[in-house]
């Protein structure tokens, strides 16, 4: 790749960051000018986008958690958005081919095929919003997460049923992958950290490939197979895994945005065929609401749930291009394509990012939906008389608690964000209650406002900024305090009547509090 192509892109990202978009379309922009004035070349960007792809379904193998998708209320909004999008889709994409010469179809499934690809969601925006919006351990960020991953699952199929070659007998011994699990385990705990485990997380999923790809299977399928392995084998190195690996999977993946705007530059036909497609993702977040109270959730989740699931995605991008590099695609399309995710994030971007503003000035059209039986997830519980609250139950929480106990205070309760969490740490002795420190209708109607003492440890200073607005909105009058990570956290915090604690302030003297504890503690014990 030419060094002034990468300087377009890194301007071209930069100035998108800046106005609150993901940088990704400054990597498409960037590849459509660069093609214009006739910089670099698609064939040059090819081996960074293959190898972007691959670590792409390598790690979402080292993040599947088959557990968290048997939720009907997962598998199955994802499945059924399919059965009424890819139709709805698919007749748009018809009578656009019919009515346009240059995206008619040569191919029968092609319509299909491309549809398919447009029921998909992002989730590199999804994700990005969670952590801008410190959600990424709510309820619907776990619920889109896991539509999300059945969405990446039936794009995989996909990408191994669109091979023309037939297996080989030898792929037979890949199901034998599944033994080498204590292995993989051994030598996990002996890789240790650094840059050691990145190589070793490159190693797997190219080996992996080029396995797979020697008995005629895809490569990314091998990926994708070797990343569950790992993930099953060594949870703890996964996790640090998919982190180490997150920064140049990203990296690598520039080059196939940058790649698309080689494949030819839009007519204004083009642009707008592009905006019918992105007048379509209004239904989205419709459907997805609609499914989710059908369900038994809350309006306040399908609602989240929808939007968070707003635009296309770029791993639909994808699964059109190998269509394209089948044959079953034109060239046209997939410029058509990449248009309509551009525009869908520019659309869907300023909802999210008023997502609770929204929720709240439609809370009393949108809750009439609800089932009157819910999910026990979803239903909000009591706070059993407690004066104390402690939202998030963390290490921090965790703490706060055990030394609230200590001082006598009896009637505490911690605020859990997480379902499964909330169940483990009430069993481990730390009483919970399952609910969103966000949410307007838990602190109403548990009582939360009335607390005489509420403590604040979550990990997101966005989120802890929108709790103490919402307590100022609610008119909570007694004690609200907050960790915080840095001083100018603190600061915006007190401004809005918070105590705050900065929690490295007093790191030293509680480390050397401790090493004493201990040291007296032994020598009674040797004695």
């Amino acid at each position: 790749m030419e060094p002034i192509v990468i300087a377009i892109a890194f301007g071209a990202g930069l100035c998108f960051r800046h106005i609150g978009y993901p940088p990704l379309l400054g990597y498409l922009l960037a590849g459509f000018f660069a093609n214009w004035v006739g910089w670099g070349s698609g064939e040059a960007l090819a081996p960074l986008s293959d190898a972007g792809i691959l670590l792409l379904l390598f790690t979402i193998g080292l993040k599947l958690n088959v557990r968290g998708l048997a939720p009907r209320y997962v598998w199955g909004s994802a499945l059924l958005h399919m059965v009424v999008a890819v139709p709805l889709t698919t007749a748009v994409i018809y009578l656009v081919g019919s009515l346009y010469e240059p995206l008619s179809f040569d191919h029968p499934v092609a319509p299909w095929t491309l549809a398919f690809a447009l029921s998909f969601s992002s989730t590199v925006l999804a994700i990005k919003l969670f952590e801008e919006r410190g959600e990424t351990a709510s309820f619907y960020a776990t619920i889109a997460i896991g539509i999300l991953v059945v969405q990446d699952v039936l794009a995989v199929i996909y990408l191994v049923a669109s091979s023309d070659k037939l297996p080989s007998v030898w792929a037979l011994a890949l199901l034998g992958l599944p033994l080498l699990r204590p292995v993989l385990n051994w030598l996990f705990t002996r890789i240790g950290h650094g840059e050691l485990l990145l190589l070793s997380g490159v190693l797997f999923a190219f080996g992996a490939a080029e396995v797979f790809e020697s008995v005629n299977l895809k490569g990314g399928l091998g990926a994708l197979v070797v990343g569950v392995l790992i993930a099953q084998s060594h949870k703890g190195k996964s996790a640090e895994l998919y982190d180490q690996l997150a920064g140049l999977k990203n990296l690598l993946l520039i080059g196939f945005f940058l790649q698309i705007g080689y494949y030819g530059m839009p007519d204004l036909e083009l642009v707008a065929v592009a905006l019918v497609l992105t007048l379509l993702i209004v239904l989205r977040p419709i459907i997805y609401f609609a499914l989710s109270v059908a369900f038994g959730l809350r309006a306040r989740t399908g609602w989240f749930t929808g939007l968070s699931l707003f635009s296309y995605s770029e791993f639909g991008l994808i699964v059109a291009a190998i269509a394209q590099s089948n044959g079953v695609l034109g060239e046209q399309w997939i410029t058509t394509l990449a248009l309509a995710m551009a525009l869908s994030y520019l659309f869907a971007t300023p909802f999210n990012r008023k997502a609770h503003e929204l929720y709240v000035r439609w809370a009393d059209r949108l809750t009439p939906y609800e089932k009157p039986e819910r999910l026990p997830e979803e239903v909000i519980g009591s706070l059993g008389g407690a004066t104390v609250g402690i939202l998030g139950m963390g290490r921090v929480g965790r703490g706060a608690f055990d030394t609230l106990r200590n001082a006598g205070y009896d009637k505490i309760v911690g605020i859990e964000e997480n379902y499964q969490l909330t169940q483990q740490r009430t069993e481990a002795g730390w009483p919970c209650v399952h609910g969103d420190a966000s949410d307007r209708d838990f602190w109403e109607r548990t009582g939360l406002v009335n607390c005489e003492l509420i403590l604040v440890s979550l990990s997101n200073h966005r989120e802890n900024v929108r709790v103490a607005t919402l307590a100022k909105e609610l008119h909570f009058k007694n004690t609200l305090a907050v960790a915080t990570r840095f001083p100018d956290e603190s600061r915006e915090l007190e401004e809005l009547g918070c105590l705050t604690f900065y929690r490295y302030q007093d790191v030293g003297r509680d480390f050397a509090l401790n090493t004493l504890e201990n040291m007296v503690s032994k020598q009674r014990t040797e004695q």
